[in-house]
């Protein structure tokens, strides 16, 4: 794909479009796309942050047509806020995974939760909708966060994969909402699907997505490891097995490095395998 510009609307496929939104940083990458599902009529899917400038590139590559549904991932700030103005241009009903607002722990500003997301009407797995040419079923997939859904275009075997799943980066998984152990668990469902792309809410379309898919649960295995290996050598804190894990990375990513890891001691402590000694975490 060719370098994206914010604001422009770009056609992927027949019945998919997308619009980046002007928010980019380590941890959204170029920034939150938006795509617009349907020719005669529209979904749009995680219209992004409160921002004026992309709530009027989503008007302009609307363009008068009516629009179903605005659709909603999860409700990060970077990911939903923008669905109140678009609603309020458009009379389109808010629509996707359930409210939740918590006090965030993390690194992120922009991901705190948005506590203003009001939904019309909230997906189960498994329940879709749909317009003349497109059908939008919901996939529960927590991990990232507890509410968390990615929505099936069967007309294109193509999934919405919000920041569950993305081809630049893996996604972070922070404690208390974020879950490792349903992380991983909705990583294995994708795997039993045969979606032939995915189109993420950050970077660009996953063309062979299982693949993909089995080397992000490889690549969470290989650092549970690690973190195993470390632990049996001798007890550690956070931030000493994040400098021995995370050689080289972004000093920005350390904060977001210790939340993965924090997640991945709980799921270990809960299977049994570590406990916690104060800032300390030992091996069993």
């Amino acid at each position: 794909m060719s370098e994206q510009t914010p604001g422009v609307a770009e056609q992927l496929e027949p019945l998919v479009a997308r619009i980046l939104a002007p928010n980019p940083s380590p941890f959204t990458n170029t920034g939150t796309q938006t795509h617009l599902v349907g020719t005669a009529d529209l979904a749009v899917i995680d219209p992004g942050p409160d921002d004026l400038s992309h709530v009027e590139a989503m008007l302009r590559a609307i363009g008068g047509r009516p629009v179903t549904a605005i659709v909603i991932t999860h409700t990060h700030r970077d990911h939903s806020p923008a669905a109140r103005a678009l609603k309020a241009a458009t009379g389109a009903p808010i629509i996707g995974c359930a409210p939740l607002a918590l006090e965030d722990l993390g690194p992120r500003a922009d991901a705190s939760f948005d506590a203003d997301y009001t939904p019309d009407r909230v997906l189960a797995d498994g329940e879709s909708i749909s317009g003349e040419d497109w059908t939008l079923t919901a996939v529960a997939t927590p991990g990232h966060t507890s509410n968390h859904l990615c929505f099936a275009l069967p007309e294109a075997k193509a999934l919405f994969s919000g920041d569950h799943v993305m081809g630049w980066s893996t996604t972070i998984v922070s404690p208390p909402d974020g879950d490792m152990a349903a992380y991983m668990a909705s990583l294995d469902k994708l795997m039993q699907r045969d979606d032939r792309i995915y189109y993420p809410a950050h970077g660009e379309p996953v063309e062979n997505p299982r693949r993909l898919v089995r080397g992000m649960i490889g690549h969470r295995k290989q650092r549970e490891g690690q973190i195993m290996r470390l632990l049996r050598d001798a007890p550690r804190s956070i931030p000493t097995l994040v400098a021995a894990m995370y050689v080289g990375i972004d000093p920005r990513l350390f904060p977001a490095a210790e939340r993965s890891v924090l997640a991945h001691l709980i799921d270990l402590r809960d299977r049994g395998m570590v406990v916690d000694r104060g800032d300390d975490w030992r091996a069993l």
